[in-house]
């Protein structure tokens, strides 16, 4: 029987990259649009592997594939699916954590760059006939500021670098972090204390997890300085976003920018879209069409790479080793 391969949901035009790299293994690719549970059941139960992207892959659709070995998801966060369920069913959990390093940071970086330099305000007034260099009034210099990260990974140190030249002092908070890559970038290790109130830029990192769940809410607000700004390319709700508006519009920080949200796609009606002080994109710092094409083959051949009897090259979950040990 020839393996079946399920792509849950994709808000791609189409699935030629995958389909090629799946197809030339002489595998078959299902296409669906899962917004349930009931429909990723429905879809996937009898699935050999599983593509993913935002259809939430909760323990109660792991408990119906009947036998599923792999689920690869597009990009680096795997706050759709539970690994946990995964790894005890003894499925591969796979992702692609190298797609967009360029993109994101840079995205970070011109968030940070619009900010700083009051470049939607300008351009709004402009726009509305306004010729005045006053209407950002008061922009601070760059030079000598503090740039924090929370979370030093790899999207992290990328900014890191090419921040590097700027003339900005350089911290962040990340217990997982390798103290002598920290030390070669110029970085400075912080406790989250420190790294909330010296930060002139906070720009969030942090993979989406119980434990960073509204990880910066009101109580960080108030600690934060009155000037700084904070950038979020991670994920919405590692950020309370009531808090958020609450500081944006209270004066306890300057300004946000945001390319991810608590609800995604975020509603017009929502208030952070009405601030003047934030800047906001749709979830696309990831995106260019090199890392695109990139993110979308190594999904597909992760897939590849397990039907054909080997290890995805981008495990997430080592541990399911043990777990197909035993059932070995």
């Amino acid at each position: 029987m020839t393996p079946k391969i399920v792509v849950t949901d994709f808000e791609f035009p189409d699935l030629a990259p995958e389909r090629a790299v799946i197809e030339a293994a002489g595998f078959q690719l299902i296409e669906a649009q899962c917004k349930t549970e009931a429909e990723a059941i429905a879809a996937c139960a009898d699935a050999d592997a599983i593509i993913n992207q935002y259809c939430q892959l909760s323990a109660g659709v792991i408990d119906k594939l009947e036998r599923c070995q792999v689920i690869s998801r597009y990009g680096i966060g795997l706050n759709t699916i539970d690994v946990p369920r995964a790894t005890e069913s003894g499925i591969y959990v796979a992702n692609v954590p190298d797609g967009s390093l360029e993109e994101v940071s840079d995205h970070a970086i011109a968030l940070m760059m619009a900010l700083k330099r009051g470049i939607a305000i300008y351009d709004r007034a402009l726009r509305a006939g306004k010729w005045d260099y006053t209407v950002a009034k008061p922009l601070s210099r760059l030079r000598g500021q503090t740039l924090g990260f929370l979370s030093f990974g790899q999207i992290a140190q990328r900014m890191a670098h090419k921040m590097a030249n700027f003339g900005l002092r350089i911290i962040a908070h990340d217990p997982y972090a390798d103290a002598a890559v920290a030390k070669a970038a110029g970085v400075e290790l912080v406790d989250y204390e420190k790294l909330i109130a010296e930060s002139d830029i906070l720009s969030v990192h942090v993979p989406l997890t119980d434990e960073t769940r509204h990880m910066i809410s009101d109580e960080q607000f108030a600690a934060m300085k009155p000037t700084a700004l904070m950038l979020n390319t991670a994920r919405g709700p590692v950020v309370d976003e009531d808090a958020l508006v609450r500081a944006l519009k209270g004066g306890q920080i300057a300004g946000a920018g945001l390319d991810v949200f608590e609800a995604e796609p975020i509603g017009a009606d929502h208030p952070l879209l009405s601030l003047p002080n934030v800047i906001t994109s749709p979830h696309c710092a990831w995106y260019s069409e090199g890392s695109e094409f990139e993110i979308r083959s190594k999904t597909a051949q992760n897939i590849v790479d397990v039907l054909q009897g080997r290890e995805p090259t981008y495990l997430a979950n080592p541990s399911v080793r043990d777990i197909l040990r035993v059932k070995a």
